[in-house]
């Protein structure tokens, strides 16, 4: 099956894309913070990690829902690092299955568990967790003020709110979309059919529903190398990725990544973190 024809469903696109975007994208499934621009991509997908941990700030005792977790990484690094419990949700069963699996011998394997969920109607009583982790996936979502709504209800007093993602840096002109549609259309294709929103956006959301915004930052410039990277992977495990997608598919991530390094250096996109408290 093609990447098109899952992309219109999150939960469809990841059951189906999975597997080949460990090797396109690596094990964490995340863009990478550069610090200097030379590291490799699993070290500045730990290190954006690491960034979204320093604002989280979460202890042994905190309580973290990983909203949209992927494979699962992220939460494992955060139990690992803190000692923290992480649940993790996701709509993939694919994805729920990998982050189990590769849970078991990690070491936190009591600290973490992963659920199906919708991020926006998550099962959870109000008020049950320290910390609300979203990374990189709010993007795929249809209502984000839905998602900020139903984060904000699950803090509990004193608890934070993390989020970063691909971001738009502007909202366009109708003429400029217009310019942009085959991009887009590609985009849409490659990595599930997602909705941008600014910054602004997500921090007029959470101060709308009670948060106080304590960090919003533009780390667009920290992340563009990611696309670099992935095209080499592309390149190094073309044979593996082929096994999992079409040849056409191939293709159209490798001129993803180009797309991408055009809206980055045109400010049409970029990518932004967040972080915002309870009172």
């Amino acid at each position: 099956m093609s990447v098109d024809e899952t992309a219109a469903n999150p939960a469809v696109h990841y059951d189906n894309v999975t597997d080949a975007w460990g090797y396109l994208l690596g094990d964490n499934l995340h863009y990478g913070y550069f610090d200097r621009g030379d590291e490799s991509l699993p070290e500045a997908t730990e290190r954006l990690t690491r960034r979204m941990a320093e604002a989280a700030q979460p202890d042994s005792e905190s309580l973290v829902l990983d909203v949209g977790c992927g494979t699962g990484e992220p939460a494992r690094c955060l139990a690992r690092w803190f000692g923290c419990r992480v649940t993790g949700i996701s709509p993939s069963q694919v994805c729920i299955d990998r982050a189990a699996e590769a849970s078991v011998g990690s070491g936190v394997e009591d600290l973490v568990n992963f659920e199906l969920g919708d991020a926006m109607a998550m099962p959870y009583a109000d008020a049950s967790y320290d910390r609300v982790w979203v990374m990189e996936s709010s993007h795929l979502m249809p209502d984000k003020s839905r998602l900020m709504s139903e984060a904000a209800r699950l803090l509990k007093p004193g608890g934070r709110l993390v989020l970063c993602d691909i971001m738009l840096q502007q909202h366009l002109p109708l003429q400029e979309v217009i310019r942009y549609r085959d991009e887009f259309l590609l985009l849409h294709d490659v990595f599930g059919r997602a909705r941008m929103e600014t910054l602004d956006f997500y921090a007029g959301e959470a101060e709308a529903n009670g948060l106080a915004v304590e960090l919003r930052e533009d780390i667009s410039a920290a992340t563009r190398p990611t696309f670099e990277r992935w095209r080499r992977n592309a390149e190094a495990n073309r044979e593996e990725i082929l096994s999992h997608l079409d040849e056409p598919d191939w293709n159209k991530f490798f001129s993803s990544c180009e797309v991408l390094e055009k809206f980055w250096d045109n400010g049409v996109l970029g990518y932004g973190l967040l972080a915002a408290s309870r009172a």
